[in-house]
């Protein structure tokens, strides 16, 4: 039977959606009393001018489409963002003052390009940046004068492959970048190279293994970094002197999942790591010297980011299934909350959720967060995928999910194969045949929740965005039997077109993922393309796509959506005029109630 919507203005999900949020925060490294964030206080995420002490914010950017990346100088005196056209994520390095004003591009000379990295020495003397084309990523150094001056960007390093990071030591003398030219995969090795020269120092590499970055030594004429390797299986610190060559790995025989670096003190003597395991995130602390490992009593749910800041205090950007994001101050030797330092609107409160796990193909086993509505089960029932495919689900709060618990559903968010902190084999199995261990993901969530007595077997929904919507395309074809309905946004249908449109670094990302270009592997490209299932879809599917997306371009979809018509397929499509998501509260909203009626409509039709 159909859901009955509420739709009235004072509706629970709609003001958790209107309840702003902080979306992201970073504190000047050498003034710490400024910071920026970006929040959709404003109705649109927008960048903002955070004063530290009293958590007030100054709107910076007035984008109509919305502002959701920024970066902030180390002394605090401008704000950089990618100046694009209405989202498509394609245009020009620009800045602004810390107070406010015009905007300045920092490349008018040159053309259009995705801005695939920025990074800053910490002295402030250094910016470097990569702008990814057709002709690869390419690295440009700039000097920084005391006044704000630029000098002309210089190109330092190119590579036509994927770049997965830029790093900058504290005086700007080397970059380290994050470079996939010798795994031919997704699989990261670090390369040093002298900004002076441009020449490479040093590479450090792990064979059938990630080598990947996180943050120098902010010690003076320290050149060492530190970053991870999965050599183990797992992620685990590493701190390589990129001069020198030295390594230094840190085990943690004895600590179970991932451990993953986060930041080092300014002293150099302690590190800040974060252990995750089955997608629970805690946070340590380990004495350099000692080799004492302390863990944090701090408060549960997932972490965005975290850094060590003044007076014996961790920043931490956090939120949970219950409560939205707020950046708080905790005390570095405990993990005890001691204030807060920006949180968003007032909220209606979220539903506490829980992890569980269960048995897929292959003897995997799968990670997911269940939340089910107030009542008796079963439930109809929501399988939400995240993006990614690089990315994972953690307890979080979600006014996508509690619109689904308001009206009734159980909503269960998935950590399907191909996602990150479960290990380097769990991550990397699904490379060359994208999509075939994921839909197995898809079955296994539905076999458990029918077992468990969770789902009304023939009212169980697909729901995903990006890589998420592709898996909900793909799986309506897949495995048309098991599902009442699919809803996508932003999807991907056909990976042939999406080559041909997409912007530079998800190019070579969907070539990092496949082992080759589509003309280069034709079978696989097909087989993990949800337009080659088209013929076995019996489900209704909706999408929500934006028009100006180069992450999902539109043609790909648009030929997905001509061949659907052709075979007389349910297919609802709402194009909306912005790039790879909406930034926008009411459009959200919108989207949201699009959603929920395209629900209520199928299971009308069941009756």
């Amino acid at each position: 039977m159909p859901i009955e919507i509420d739709t009235s203005e004072s509706a629970p999900w709609k003001l958790r959606y209107r309840a702003w949020t902080v979306a992201s925060a970073a504190v000047a490294s050498n003034e710490p009393s400024r910071g920026i964030a970006v929040t959709n206080s404003s109705g649109v995420h927008q960048v903002y001018a955070w004063d530290v002490k009293s958590g007030v914010l100054s709107q910076l950017t007035f984008v109509p489409s919305g502002k959701i990346a920024a970066s902030l100088n180390p002394d605090g005196t401008y704000v950089y963002y990618l100046d694009d056209q209405q989202g498509n994520e394609i245009g020009h390095l620009v800045r602004i003052p810390y107070g406010g004003g015009e905007s300045e591009d920092v490349t008018p000379d040159m053309d259009p390009y995705a801005l695939a990295a920025v990074a800053f020495s910490r002295d402030g003397t250094h910016l470097a940046f990569t702008a990814a084309s057709r002709k690869g990523h390419q690295t440009y150094l700039m000097e920084l004068g005391p006044d704000g001056a630029l000098s002309e960007a210089r190109p330092l390093f190119h590579t036509g492959r994927l770049m997965r990071g830029l790093y900058l030591s504290n005086d700007g003398s080397v970059a380290v970048f994050g470079l996939t030219e010798r795994s031919k995969s997704t699989d990261i090795n670090l390369a040093a190279v002298d900004t002076a020269t441009g020449a490479r120092i040093n590479e450090l590499y792990d064979a059938d293994a990630s080598v990947t970055a996180a943050r120098f030594s902010r010690i003076a004429g320290d050149v060492r970094i530190l970053g991870a390797t999965t050599a183990s299986g797992v992620r685990r610190p590493v701190i390589w002197d990129t001069r020198s060559g030295e390594r230094t790995d840190l085990a943690f025989d004895d600590v179970e999942g991932e451990m993953i670096p986060v930041d080092w003190s300014d002293d150099g003597e302690r590190l800040l790591l974060m252990q995750v395991n089955n997608a629970v995130q805690r946070l340590a602390t380990y004495d350099l010297a000692s080799e004492y490992l302390v863990w944090l009593d701090h408060p549960s749910g997932m972490i965005s980011s975290a850094h060590f800041a003044e007076a014996a205090e961790i920043y931490a950007h956090m939120n949970d299934s219950t409560t939205p994001s707020r950046v708080i101050a905790l005390d570095d030797a405990s993990g005890a909350e001691r204030r807060m330092l920006l949180k968003g609107g007032e909220s209606p409160g979220g539903t506490q959720c829980r992890s569980i796990t269960y048995p897929s193909t292959e003897g995997a086993e799968i990670q997911a967060w269940l939340a089910t509505p107030l009542g008796d089960g079963p439930f109809p029932t929501i399988v939400n995928i995240h993006g990614g495919p690089t990315a994972a689900t953690f307890d979080m709060f979600s006014p996508v999910v509690e619109a689904w618990l308001d009206h009734g559903f159980a909503c269960l968010s998935i950590n399907y194969r191909g996602s990150t902190t479960f290990g380097h084999e769990f991550e990397t199995c699904i490379r060359g045949r994208l999509g075939q261990w994921e839909v197995d993901d898809l079955a296994g969530a539905y076999d458990w929740l029918i077992q468990n007595e969770i789902a009304i077997p023939d009212q169980v929904f697909l729901l995903g965005g990006s890589y998420g919507g592709y898996l909900t395309l793909l799986g309506l074809g897949m495995r048309p039997e098991l599902w009442a309905g699919g809803m996508a946004m932003v999807a991907i249908a056909d990976w042939k077109l999406m080559y041909e449109d997409q912007a530079e670094p998800l190019r070579q990302y969907q070539v990092a993922l496949f082992g080759g270009t589509p003309e280069e592997l034709p079978e696989q490209h097909e087989r993990s393309s949800p337009i080659t299932y088209v013929e076995q879809v019996r489900a209704p599917l909706q999408v929500i796509q934006g028009a100006n997306d180069t992450r999902c371009p539109a043609r790909q979809l648009e030929a997905y959506e001509e061949r659907m018509r052709e075979l007389g397929k349910e297919l609802e499509l709402h194009w909306f005029d912005a790039g790879h998501g909406s930034h926008a509260i009411e459009q959200a909203i919108e989207h949201q109630q699009w959603r929920l009626e395209f629900a209520s409509r199928v299971l009308a039709s069941r009756d």
